[in-house]
Formats: C-alpha cells, structure tokens, sequence
C-alpha cells in the first residue's frame, strides 16, 4: 500500500509508457492508447455506477409498462421437505427431515414465467429505500476483501512479499516468470476470490523484480485468474455446482443418465495448458511492448518493491522463519482436514472438497498464513517490532481500501437493483431462444452457443446464473441434436471466461484499478480495460479454435465422456 503514498504527482510513467506504446504498438497499439485515453476521461467509476443506477431504474419502469416478459426452463435447488411436530406434548416444535435415501437431487428444473420488475413501482420504491443496508451487506466480496487483507497487508508491510517475489524470480528459470504467473492465476481458481486479491498484487511485483513493467504483470496475473476461469488441472467447487445444473438438465429429455464431476476433465487439462501458452504469449508479444520499458527512477513504487535487498542476511532470516510458520500452520491444518473425522471436513459424506467446511474456509486459511508467515518474518527480519507495528501494518492497509469499500457500496446497490428488475434474466432469454430457432449444424450451433456466452457474458458475469438459465435451454437442444451434454458443458466454459476481464460487471475491478494506480496515478477504469482487451480477443478466438479441434478430432471430454452421443 506504500506506493499509493508516495506517487509522484506528475506521474512521469505515464508520459514514457504512452509514448512508448504508442511507438511500438503499430495501428492496434494507438487503438487501446484511445481507448485508455477516453475510458480514464469518463467519470470516476462510483459516478458510473450511480448513473447506471439511474438507468436500471428508469429502464425497469419503462420495460414493465409494456409488459416484457419471457417463460422458460430453469434450474433451482430443491428445498427439503420438513414435518413440524410437537414433541413429548410440549409446546416446543421438532422439525423431523426425511433419510436422505428420499431426497438424492438437489436441483430440478422448473417452467417459469419472468417479467420485468418496475423499481418505480409501489414494491420498487420500498425495495430501493429498505434494501440498501442489505444489499451491502449481502455483497460477500466486501467481506472476502476485508478477511483476507488482514494477511496479505501485514505480510506486503513486513516485506515478506517482496523477499518471496525476489526469491521466486531468482530460482524461476530465464523467460519462465510470466508463465509461472498465469499458471498460477489458472490454478488459483480453486479459491478464485484469493486469486484475485493474492496473485495480481503479487504479480506487479514480481515483474517489478525482475525489471519488468508492473502493470504487465498485473495484466498477466488478472488475464490467468479471470480470463481462464472455467478450467483447472484441479477438481473445483463451481464444478460441482454446474454439473448438477447440467445434469437436472439431461433429465429433461433422459432421466436416466447424468454426469460426473470428472466430465469435462481431460478438456479443462489441456485448456488449462493452451491458455497458459496464449495469454503468456499475450502479455510478452502485444501487452508488455505497448507498455514499454519499466523505469523505476519514475516512482518510488519501484524501490519501495526492492529497498530492502540490500539486508540479504535478515532477508533470509525472515524467510526461514516464514517458512518454519508456514510448516506448523500446514501440520495444524492437516490434523485439522485429512484425518477421518476431522472438523474441516463434511461432517456427513467425510468428503474434503465437496460442500466441506475446508473449502468453504479457504479463505480464512489463506489470511491466516499471510498473517502468520508477516509475523514471522518480521521478527526474523526486524522489520515488525512488537504488535503495536503489526497493528499499525493491519491499519495501514485498510486505510488504503476506504475509496473502494464507497465504491463496492454503490456497486452493490447497482447489481441489486439490476438482479431485482430482471432486466438481464430477461434479455438472456430472448437470444437463448432466437439461437435455439436457429436451423443449424451442430458445431455452428455450438460455436453460436459460445459466442452469445461471449456477450452475456459482459452483463452477467456469473458462471452459475448463465448456466442455471442456458442449460435447461441448450442441453436438451444439444441432445437432440447427437451432441453430448459434457461437450456442451465444455462449450459453456469456453465462453463464459474471456469476457470476464473487460466487463465493467466484474466485482474485482475496483480493486484492479487501485492496484494499477500504485504504479501509475492517473490510471483508471480505462487503464485496465484497454490492458486487458487483447487478452480477450486472443483468449476467445484461441479457445474457440482449441475447442472446434478438439470436437473435430473427437477427443473425449474426461473419462468415460466422449464428444458425441
């Protein structure tokens, strides 16, 4: 958080970095130098936001005059049935449920009706004027920021973060680091609210130490996290989620088949390792040129990242006392986790992934080893003395967030208002069923499919709200068709990424543009934007022709899942 301090009013970054873009950028590099230009010439993004506000409001009332309305199938979890009795003749209820061998789907697929709601309507005047508190408080990415920058801000205060950093980047093999970066970003989906909030800071710095421009590493650090969101080398939370959407779809038309979470695994490996070549590619050959060279005289973010170099032997002793911290808390939540019967797992199946307390507490596990490795590092460094300075650190770090805290505030009254009126529930409907009436092949079909996925993409950004609408729409269409429902599962991850870094819908970007704003003052909503444009461009046309290949060739999506029915 120091560079946010000490920038420089003048921002001489800025000048040499546009300049430089524009000489090394050729046609497409002025294109995003305008676009950087207009977008940090618009409003400051909580002004955005209240306007758009504005606009929700008045569109909502306008639509519903006219009755718009759509009907289709959509999937919902299913609430569980519950008897209420009186137990023993007191006055006290007993709720009984079922075995579970009577309730086995937690999802079914409905037929409903959905119409625009009226915010000037007599309910919509009393939601906008009831729901504000809630709606904050409901805004889970406030809290996962706040947890986690317990830990992260102690840890980047001590120094612990840029010591590992200049470690990582002297033992990374030459020409590795931006690749290690966006793997890492990929795999980070497993926890991808700490891969936003952990691994783009780390990035900047990383390139920062290896005498690159920072916000490349911002880019490629943001383009892993969000831009190949979809796909892992891992099994992850959202996987579960949307199989089973997919599989209350399959119902539709074949009840008695459904998928596994291993489904689309062969699929999400090698997309895992295409995308990590594609937006490394990216990052060096398009957005680190247009960047031009890092100059770290320019600010004093730079030297903030490496003044404490000189001190390699407390360096050392820090990270030695980081890593023997970093042991004890892993020994501590292995007892916790592995062992049958552990707390940390499903207290009923004994699963550790699946709706287990150890993935829902990933979070919680992350801040706390940044806070314990902060502390121990600064005690091995003498960069931490006493905990007054570790308050002082803590303190620190949420002094810096106050401007976004106001922004997320006015964020979440938008995406309220914008989820109440059903303004894009409906609008993703209407295209669903204009692509559904369309009479083509099966792979147009499927490349049609991600391409709307592409566009909703932007206005929800969610990967479960999209599936829960698409899937009892195009699974069955798909079927019919001799498509099978893994594979339009794999198209549906495809599309749902690419578009995630340049939506002005993503919760994270205010936090991206602070990010930014440590290394150049004036960037803003268009910094990011015109950063992160060619990695959807390459990115969506890259996967498309991965996955067009792969059907082609007919490779099975994972084990015992092949393309075609």
């Amino acid at each position: 958080m120091n560079a946010i301090a000490h920038a420089q009013a003048d921002d001489p970054q800025d000048r040499s970095a546009t300049a430089s873009g524009s000489g090394k950028g050729g046609g497409s590099g002025r294109v995003l130098d305008a676009i950087e230009k207009i977008g940090n010439k618009v409003p400051h993004p909580a002004v955005i936001f209240l306007l758009l506000c504005v606009l929700v409001i008045v569109l909502s009332a306008v639509l519903s005059a006219f009755d718009v309305h759509v009907t289709s199938e959509t999937t919902k979890s299913v609430p569980y049935p519950a008897t209420q009795v009186h137990e023993g003749g007191t006055e006290y209820a007993g709720t009984h449920l079922p075995p579970e061998s009577e309730y086995t789907h937690h999802y079914e697929t409905v037929t409903e009706t959905t119409k625009i709601e009226s915010l000037l309507s007599g309910d919509g005047v009393r939601f906008l004027f009831t729901s504000a508190a809630h709606n904050f408080n409901d805004f889970g990415v406030v809290a996962v920021i706040l947890v986690i920058m317990v830990g992260v801000g102690l840890a980047e205060e001590a120094g612990l973060i840029a010591a590992l950093i200049r470690r990582l980047v002297k033992i990374s093999p030459p020409g590795t680091l931006t690749a290690i970066i966006v793997f890492a970003g990929i795999l980070s989906s497993v926890a991808s609210d700490a891969g936003y909030l952990v691994l783009i800071p780390l990035g900047a710095v990383a390139f920062i130490s290896a005498g690159r421009h920072p916000l490349a590493g911002i880019a490629a650090a943001f383009g892993g996290v969000s831009a190949a969101f979809g796909v892992n080398l891992l099994i992850a939370p959202i996987d579960g989620i949307i199989t089973e959407i997919t599989n209350q779809a399959i119902k539709l038309v074949n009840p008695g088949q459904s998928l596994n979470l291993t489904a689309n695994y062969y699929f999400a490996i090698g997309s895992t390792l295409f995308l990590t070549a594609v937006i490394t590619f990216t990052t060096e050959r398009i957005v680190e040129p247009r960047l031009g060279p890092w100059q770290p005289q320019d600010t004093t973010a730079a030297t903030d990242a490496q003044e404490s170099a000189s001190d390699t032997a407390a360096e050392a002793r820090g990270l030695r006392y980081a890593g023997l911290a970093l042991i004890a808390l892993v020994l501590a939540v292995t007892l916790l986790a592995l062992i049958p019967g552990a707390p940390l797992r499903n207290p009923k199946t004994g699963s550790l992934f699946q709706d287990s307390p150890f993935m829902d507490g990933l979070i919680v596990i992350i801040m706390i080893a940044f806070l314990v490795m902060g502390l121990a590092y600064g005690a091995g460094a003498k960069t931490l003395r006493g905990s007054a300075a570790a308050m002082e650190a803590i303190t620190k770090t949420f002094s810096g967030l106050g401007g976004l805290i106001f922004l997320l505030l006015i964020i979440a009254q938008f995406i309220s208002y914008f989820n109440y009126s059903n303004i894009a529930t409906v609008a993703a409907v209407q295209l669903a069923d204009q692509l559904e009436s369309a009479n083509i092949g099966a792979l147009w079909l499927l490349i049609a499919f991600i391409l709307l996925t592409y566009l909703i993409n932007v206005i929800i950004p969610g990967i479960i709200p999209k599936w829960a609408i698409f899937a009892p729409i195009f699974v069955p269409l798909f079927i019919r068709l001799g498509v099978a429902p893994q594979t339009v599962l794999a198209a549906y991850r495809v599309g749902d990424s690419p578009t995630n870094v340049v939506t002005p819908l993503m919760v994270y970007l205010p936090f991206i543009v602070l990010q930014c704003q440590k290394y150049r003052q004036k960037a803003g909503v268009g910094t990011v934007i015109s950063l992160m444009i060619p990695y959807t461009l390459v990115v969506a046309v890259g996967w498309l022709l991965f996955f067009i290949v792969w059907y082609a060739i007919g490779i099975p999506m994972g084990p015992g899942a092949p393309v075609k029915i």
